[in-house]
């Protein structure tokens, strides 16, 4: 993947196999975010390829990834701050819904009927995420670290089979990340979720993932279980500056 003179991405490959959890790790510019962005389709690389469950991701629309079981939690948050925190997670049911344009425009019955369905599966997943209690509250004005939670229940209305995270615990206190990093370990769980963490607390990633790829300038410098990355000595290089 390229920006003008800058090559993002260069030559990256790894598989995530299903029911895991793996890493992204590398410093800042590293091409995470990135990576990111070409597997959700914000972007589209230059050369490669991008498959999920068999198929090219690379060959559909943006709009068609969450309907393939795909969903993503965002680095700067990406709510709505004027909805209430329950309409902000029925926007993540969107892509599920089966009324169009005319029927919601003429508020038919069955549209009527399926708002009323979406309303009440995002009420269980606030209720599953501890945010019950703020459910007609607009998204503004809320503290970060329930934001981040709002972020993650948005991203689980969609019912992905795959869900990304963007730098979930970023800007967390110490405590707000054991608690984050035990929430999305029971979502995991209940949900029969494949992850993909880019993180740069490395207690959090190393704790919660089953392998970790680190990458550095666009490239892949380190592959393997958590364990191994924390000593490799080219991704000590790349967060230290100096050889292990």
């Amino acid at each position: 993947m390229r920006f003008g003179g800058i090559t993002a991405l260069d030559g990256v490959a790894f598989t995530v196999q299903p029911g895991t959890a793996v890493g992204l790790i590398g410093p800042n510019g590293a091409g995470k975010t990135t990576l990111f962005n070409c597997l959700t389709r914000r972007c589209t690389p230059d050369a490669g390829t991008v498959r999920f469950e068999g198929e090219d991701l690379l060959a559909l629309p943006p709009h068609a990834v969450a309907g393939r079981g795909i969903a993503r939690t965002f680095q700067n948050l990406g709510l709505f701050p004027r909805l209430t925190v329950r309409e902000n997670v029925m926007v993540g049911a969107h892509s599920r819904g089966r009324t169009g344009h005319l029927a919601a425009a003429l508020r038919l019955p069955r549209v009527r009927r399926e708002e009323r369905e979406l309303c009440d599966q995002a009420d269980d997943l606030l209720r599953r995420l501890g945010l019950a209690d703020v459910a007609d509250h607009p998204a503004a004005g809320l503290p970060f670290g329930t934001l981040k939670r709002v972020e993650l229940a948005r991203a689980l209305a969609v019912r992905p089979r795959l869900l990304l995270l963007d730098e979930p615990v970023n800007g967390l206190s110490h405590g707000e990340v054991d608690e984050f990093a035990d929430l999305v370990r029971a979502v995991r769980q209940d949900f029969d979720l494949t992850l993909v963490v880019v993180e740069h607390h490395m207690a959090f990633v190393m704790g919660l993932c089953d392998k970790v790829v680190c990458l550095d300038f666009g490239r892949k410098i380190a592959e393997g279980p958590p364990e191994e990355i924390q000593r490799d000595p080219a991704v000590v290089e790349a967060y230290l500056g100096v050889a292990a």
